[in-house]
């Protein structure tokens, strides 16, 4: 159902190759989550449909390891959901920010096209993707394609009250959001207080200083257009959205109001997934449901002391690991061997040390013959269903390929379907 009157359907981001699932016998069980609001374990399916939504990639580099540890997270989630009974159907959008500052600077840095940097950079991201058996999202939506969406999204917004300007930008006004820092706030498991909310604002792309504004912590919904940059037409004038109401819009569009699960780092829970919830609860209002019913972060990947992040440079490139001949199922291996919701370190040890797991893996299922491997099966769901354990996971296969059981052929099919690794 569209909720902003969109007349037929919009041509999506192109999405990649799916990998052929394996088909197991019987039902795992429904996959909790650990809620970051809560931090109550809750389940990630309740009904027949299972609906996600993770935030995607800003393109302007190539895919590092920090981004291919949390999609691989959001790929397990969807193994999980499609595996339970009784065996839902899985929606899952995700979106591409194909146009923000980040994106804009790195064009005009190196002398070329914005929408060039973002086709090339994206067309990278979807091969990597592939290339780790990640399966794809339902939708994949760029913020350009989306525009008129989100305009639409703003209009309830404005037509409630909540937005205003400052010169020719429009803002958010938090105060029209009685329960805004539901998600990160005081009483939350983060339980920022408004001087951290602060700082991280202006740290991921906020403008808490900005004169004019009626609250620090006010996001922008509509950037005027500026000299130079691209723009479209809207109701509030040329220029382009903000990025918290990208998703907002994007996700209730293409989800609904409510949906099941919200995914993303855990650099997003303030400022981006607060304001976006934050966001959609102004526009539906008085709906009592709406947004995420649960929310999932990954923690952040860290490489030579720091946190892997473009704007430091201390990158590991998936698709450079491709071109010297690492094998993608090792590069996987090497991310699951990580809670998600943690935060770790990569390193040339972390390669080799998945890379040994994997012959190992694929040496046992070689050997194993007959029946079997009903234990691995079990665990393994088990596993996965808790709260995405993939380490417990690993630790099932690598008993058994210790053991010298029979059953390869159900832990080949077990491995490649819930853990996404091809032996």
């Amino acid at each position: 159902m569209s909720w902003f009157g969109r007349e037929g359907n919009l041509t999506s981001v192109e999405t990649w190759g799916r990998a052929e699932v394996p088909e197991l016998p019987g039902d795992g069980p429904v996959p909790l989550l650990r809620d970051t609001a809560s931090g109550e374990l809750l389940p990630a399916v309740t009904g027949p449909v299972a609906t996600m939504y993770a935030c995607g990639i800003t393109p302007y580099d190539a895919t590092h390891i920090g981004h291919a540890a949390t999609y691989t997270a959001w790929d397990l989630l969807v193994r999980a959901m499609l595996d339970s009974a009784p065996r839902p159907e899985v929606v899952y959008a995700q979106n591409v920010t194909d146009v923000d500052e980040p994106l804009l600077e790195r064009a005009e840095r190196d002398h070329e096209d914005w929408r060039e940097l973002a086709l090339r950079e994206t067309d990278r991201y979807r091969r990597d993707m592939e290339a780790l058996r990640v399966l794809p999202p339902t939708y994949l939506v760029g913020a350009v394609e989306a525009v008129p969406i989100i305009d639409a999204f703003a209009a309830r917004l404005a037509e409630r009250g909540a937005l205003y300007n400052v010169d020719d930008d429009v803002y958010f006004a938090k105060s029209a959001d009685t329960a805004f820092g539901a998600l990160s706030g005081p009483g939350s498991v983060s339980n920022y207080d408004p001087a951290q909310m602060s700082s991280l604002f202006a740290r991921h792309g906020g403008d808490p200083a900005r004169p004019g504004k009626k609250d620090p912590l006010d996001p922008l919904v509509w950037s005027a257009e500026r000299p130079g940059e691209p723009a479209w037409e809207s109701r509030f004038g040329p220029g382009r959205p903000g990025w918290h109401v990208e998703c907002a819009a994007i996700a209730a569009e293409y989800l609904g109001v409510a949906f099941d699960v919200q995914a993303g780092g855990s650099d997003l829970v303030f400022p981006h997934h607060e304001m976006s919830g934050s966001h959609a609860r102004v526009a539906f209002a008085p709906a009592e449901r709406v947004f995420a019913r649960v929310y999932a972060h990954a923690g952040m990947v860290s490489y030579q002391g720091e946190k892997m992040s473009k704007s430091l440079g201390n990158l590991v490139f998936v698709n450079r690991l491709l071109a010297d001949g690492t094998d993608p199922m090792a590069i996987r291996l090497a991310l699951l061997a990580h809670h998600y919701s943690d935060d770790w370190e990569w390193t040339d040890d972390c390669l080799a040390q998945a890379q040994a797991r994997l012959d190992r893996w694929r040496d046992a299922v070689d050997r194993a013959r007959g029946a079997g491997g009903e234990e691995v099966l079990d665990g393994v769901r088990a596993a996965v269903a808790n709260d995405l354990d993939a380490p417990r996971a690993l630790a099932v296969v690598d008993a058994w390929a210790e053991s010298g059981d029979g059953g390869g052929e159900l832990v080949r099919k077990t491995v490649d379907a819930l853990l996404g690794v091809r032996l």
